[in-house]
């Protein structure tokens, strides 16, 4: 993962945690987040892969129950 890849999943686990903090620990946002992003490791194309991220992390930390 680039530089620029990183900081952009890193600014998904803020996002997300500020929007979540009052139901979610850090810790569940986080693992939300690195399960989304790995399910994107050996895609080609990295341009979008982070708001991919946001809201594939985003689904799972609204219903668990769903996540693939």
């Amino acid at each position: 993962m680039d530089a620029g890849e990183e900081e952009a999943i890193q600014a998904v686990v803020e996002r997300l945690t500020d929007a979540d903090s009052t139901t979610r620990t850090p810790e569940e946002i986080e693992a939300a987040v690195a399960e989304a992003h790995a399910s994107f490791k050996d895609r080609p194309v990295r341009d979008f892969v982070p708001v991919l991220v946001e809201r594939k992390a985003r689904a799972a930390l609204d219903n668990p129950s769903t996540t693939e």
